[in-house]
């Protein structure tokens, strides 16, 4: 068996200012997209699922048609790929939708579009975060290890430290787990950052505390996920309760670790923390596209990649 990596890369970075999941950083214009499939296949993914708007879905699919021509998994297939949109009008018959509403209804109903083509455990992760070769060598391992089960997903976790940005604040969900390494909380906290004292503070949006000192290596969510396939007909269930509490708010959205949270919290699944030492990087702010493709130049010098990657 091999896992399936699922892509979210609808999202357009309003930050950022445009595509950025099409954006050449590395030395021969590779995309963070193309780090990550490159490390996934590395680690015996065999499929990659891409979500993305239907307005850029051709665009996306002749870049990867020809980017992606002749690469093998590590068994020596074709690697495999499915493209899937998210659209706000994607929700259940019985429900309309509020003329006001603009944006996608977030990460968990991203998720939910690829119930259709995704029956293997898989992976879950951001198109414009880099995560690092032994994130997925550990998410890749734990999805073969739990073929066979259902309700146990798990969560990568970051050291905080590993996370920030030099060029402003970020916001992160700070994980709290169990004697067993199972989560019990996912914390946003907001404006986090490292100041002159070297410590790291931010806000906490669930109690209102701000500048609260936070541990630098608290392991945090940046969005990489394993579930097992019967995720979809929870998330599913969750997603009608959501929508009768929530279908005429124009901005709430369905987020992953909402979901989680519910399933833990309800007795339904358990979610494992798992730490990996990779530093993550990305491009949050148009500052920090020179620090990134420095980055990518460097793991390049280092033999870490090859160049081109492809």
């Amino acid at each position: 068996m091999k896992p399936t990596l699922l892509v979210l890369a609808a999202g357009m970075g309003s930050r950022y200012g445009g595509l950025k999941q099409m954006d050449g950083l590395g030395p021969h214009g590779e995309t963070i997209i193309d780090y990550s499939i490159h490390d996934a296949v590395e680690a015996g993914f065999g499929k990659v699922v891409y979500i993305v708007r239907e307005s850029f879905k051709e665009q996306m699919e002749e870049a990867v048609k020809a980017k992606y021509n002749g690469v093998k998994t590590i068994d020596g297939e074709p690697l495999e790929f499915v493209f899937v949109t998210q659209e706000l009008n994607k929700i259940p018959a019985r429900f309309t939708l509020n003329p006001e509403r603009v944006k996608p209804w977030g990460t968990a109903h991203a998720v939910m579009m690829a119930a259709d083509v995704i029956k293997e455990p898989f992976a879950v992760i951001n198109g414009d975060d880099f995560y690092g070769k032994d994130s997925f060598r550990i998410l890749g391992d734990w999805c073969r290890k739990h073929e066979n089960t259902c309700g146990q997903y798990c969560i990568v976790g970051f050291q905080l430290e590993n996370t920030l940005s030099e060029n402003g604040s970020v916001s992160r969900g700070i994980c709290t787990y169990d004697q067993k390494g199972n989560l019990t909380d996912v914390v946003e906290h907001l404006e986090i950052a490292k100041e002159a004292d070297g410590k790291v503070y931010g806000n906490n949006s669930v109690s209102g505390e701000t500048h609260v000192e936070l541990a630098a290596k608290a392991l945090c969510s940046m969005n990489m996920w394993g579930f097992t396939p019967d995720y979809f007909a929870k998330s599913e269930k969750l997603f009608e309760t959501f929508l009768e509490k929530n279908i005429n708010e124009p901005k709430k959205e369905f987020y992953i670790p909402y979901v989680v949270d519910v399933i833990v919290k309800e007795g339904e699944g358990s979610c494992e923390v798992l730490s990996t030492p990779s530093r993550w990087f990305g491009v949050t702010f148009k500052e920090d596209r020179p620090g990134v493709v420095a980055k990518f130049a460097e793991l390049v010098e280092k033999g870490i990649y090859p160049s081109p990657l492809y």
